[in-house]
């Protein structure tokens, strides 16, 4: 497993990470164990969740941080935990949000449901227009100063934003983020414009999700209409199952394959041959997958075929 620095940071995680948004819903105990215990044993040591993760399960938000508590329990200090806030945890317009209160409150509530006293890396899951970033970024650099998070980072933020986080966490002598979750993958590139260069231009280390864009960038998606997953019957799937899509892929395979790897091989190769990528977490729903994504990110892209992929 390759480590490497999120950002201009001095944290370290693993090149894959390892995302829980299907913990507690499609995952219970046991198969969320022999996922993390293949994690460790492969050396994947970033794992990332969010407090709203669960709702589809009878337990509600909060569920994936739970399970996860409860599964690392005697083992906290070999992983690194990250963790987000900002989505609605219930009907209350108190219960969601980046103000100074709903902060404070939701770091409380899923350090108990983690079953630690810090967080790694805690982010805002979303823009949050009603609340200024000053009064976001003080508050989170109150929890740094408390010991309760060790780093911030955000998450679906716009290129301006993200500018603007960083200068008022320069000018009022703030924490500043070093990391930036976003969507992103071979088909899903639309941060390059503004977002990637802005992050290279601050410090901030780029967490791709979705680097599978839910199972497509395996290849067991065909346009016959082979091929069954979660995907399919998703209200997504009309966005990405196009025939537009189906041609990008058949074209990124065939340079992959030419090259003697698969298309999943590329998915991670792609981003990682990226250093502004710090992780790429993708969620796994068995200890093969996890095994499967672990080995499909060894290939590192020369510049040259970093084009070429551009390209196609």
């Amino acid at each position: 497993m390759e480590y490497r620095r999120l950002g201009d940071s001095g944290l370290l995680v693993s090149a894959v990470g390892l995302g829980t948004n299907n913990f507690a819903g499609r995952l219970q105990d046991e198969a969320a164990r022999a996922v993390l215990n293949q994690a460790f044993d492969l050396g994947v040591s970033f794992i990332d969740t969010a407090d709203m993760y669960g709702q589809g399960s009878k337990a509600g938000p909060g569920a994936s941080e739970n399970q996860l508590g409860r599964l690392l329990a005697g083992r906290r200090t070999n992983f690194i935990l990250a963790t987000k806030f900002g989505q609605p945890m219930s009907e209350s317009i108190y219960e969601r949000g980046a103000s100074r209160g709903w902060i404070v409150r939701a770091v409380e509530a899923s350090l108990r449901r983690l079953r630690t006293d810090y967080i790694d890396l805690y982010q805002i899951h979303t823009p949050d227009p009603q609340t200024p970033i000053e009064e976001t970024l003080r508050a989170l650099d109150d929890l740094i100063r408390a010991g309760k998070v060790r780093w911030i980072g955000h998450s679906n933020l716009a290129a301006w934003q993200i500018a603007d986080a960083e200068w008022t966490a320069r000018t009022e002598h703030l924490a500043h983020p070093i990391s930036a979750q976003m969507h992103y993958n071979l088909l899903v590139r639309g941060i390059q414009a503004e977002v990637i260069p802005a992050c290279q231009a601050f410090g901030l280390g780029v967490i791709p999700y979705f680097p599978l864009e839910s199972g497509f960038l395996t290849g067991k998606y065909r346009p016959n209409g082979e091929g069954k997953g979660r995907l399919a019957e998703s209200a997504r799937s009309g966005q990405v199952l196009t025939k537009e899509n189906f041609e990008r892929i058949e074209r990124l395979e065939a340079f992959a394959v030419e090259r003697g790897h698969k298309l999943l091989d590329l998915a991670f190769g792609w981003l990682l041959s990226q250093p502004v990528v710090g992780s790429v977490i993708a969620s796994a729903s068995s200890a093969d997958q996890v095994k499967a994504n672990v080995a499909a990110a060894e290939w590192r892209l020369s510049a040259a075929e970093m084009e070429h992929v551009a390209a196609l």
